[in-house]
This record gives C-alpha cells, sequence and structure tokens, in this order.
C-alpha cells in the first residue's frame, strides 16, 4: 500500500510539511510506504474547462507544460492521497486548487478513476480560515467518491513561523490520529 501527500506550500520545509510528516510517520510504523510531492511554489496551471478530457479519456490533461499529469499518475497508483496546503486568505494555494481542479476533471472525464481511494486534507493556519482550506479539500474527495477517515478534531495544525505547528500539542496529536486512522482503514479496505 501507499499514500502520497502533495504539499501545497510553496515553503517546502514549512509549517504545512511539518504536519504532512506526522501523519506520514504513523502511516510509515504501519509499513504503509510513503511519498511527498511538492506542488507549492512551482508553476501550475489553472484548469482552462476545455474538455479535452472528456473527449481524450486518456487520463491525462491536456495541458501538460507543468507537473499535474505527474501528479495524477502519482494519484491514480496511490492507495491514499494526502492534500495539504496553508490558509491564504481562508482558502487554500492556488497550485493546489488547480491540481483539485484539473485532477477532478480528469478523473471525472475518465470512469472516477479515483473512487474508493482514501483521501485525507491537512490544513497549516495561522489563526482563523482553515476550516474553509478543510472543506474544500473534503469537497474534492467526495464529488470524487473517495473515502475519508476521522481524527480526533478537524485536520489542521496552528502556526505562523517556520516549526510553529510543533508547538500546537493538539495539532500534532490530530495528525497522528489521521495517520493512524488512515492505516487503518486502508487496511481494512485491502483484506
Amino acid at each position: 500500500m501507499k499514500v502520497v501527500a502533495f504539499n501545497g506550500s510553496p515553503r517546502k520545509e514549512g509549517n504545512t510539511a511539518s504536519l504532512i510528516k506526522h501523519v506520514l510517520s504513523e502511516l510509515e510504523k504501519e509499513g504503509i510506504e510513503t511519498e511527498v510531492v511538492q506542488i507549492g511554489g512551482k508553476s501550475v496551471h489553472g484548469c482552462i474547462a476545455c474538455a479535452k478530457c472528456f473527449e481524450k479519456l486518456d487520463r491525462k490533461c491536456v495541458i501538460d507544460k507543468d507537473i499535474v499529469n505527474e501528479c495524477i499518475e502519482k494519484m491514480l497508483e496511490a492507495d491514499g492521497i494526502i492534500l495539504a496546503s496553508p490558509t491564504y486568505f481562508a482558502d487554500l494555494t492556488p497550485e493546489l486548487k488547480a491540481l483539485i481542479d484539473r485532477a477532478g476533471f480528469v478523473a471525472k472525464a475518465n470512469n472516477e478513476m479515483f473512487r474508493y481511494k482514501v483521501g485525507a486534507a491537512v490544513v497549516a493556519v495561522r489563526r482563523a480560515g482553515s476550516v474553509h482550506v478543510f472543506d474544500s479539500i473534503n469537497h474534492f474527495f467526495t464529488i470524487s467518491q473517495m473515502i475519508i477517515p476521522g481524527s480526533s478534531y478537524w485536520n489542521i495544525g496552528i502556526g505562523l513561523a517556520e516549526g510553529d505547528v510543533e508547538k500546537d500539542e493538539e495539532g500534532i496529536r490530530t495528525m497522528q490520529a489521521l495517520g493512524q486512522n488512515m492505516a487503518w482503514l486502508l487496511k481494512k479496505l485491502h483484506q
């Protein structure tokens, strides 16, 4: 089994990355392979609503000058997908939103290709707005017919400066519980 996490933060080693590491650590303890893909800070084009994915049916987006098709491939190969973002004006980063829109359209065009995969949101926040980010990511999972594990709280960690989330004890416990619950669910689904 494998879980791939997409870090939507332009800070490769920021608070979002720290939260992801706590989730992945729990998955790895259960023998689940993990990978992190850095998308934040990269040039990722938004969806242009051309609907070519519905014509071609090749599991790819027609826009091929960025990493989205590589990300879609990794999503297809994985059993579980983590989408992670810091909170930008109560929303996702534009890179993660572009991935969601384009991967979502391609999945719809190609017979709901993410159906039954496990999906989890991870959100870093300074103070407020994280619930909207959490909801936006989960909307992608639900419309993609994916399965979402719960945790001990919403999957958020609070911090501003790099490393601040490590002081958020409840946030860390939430990520650990998320990793444990995700591992349990993946194992149940693959029995």
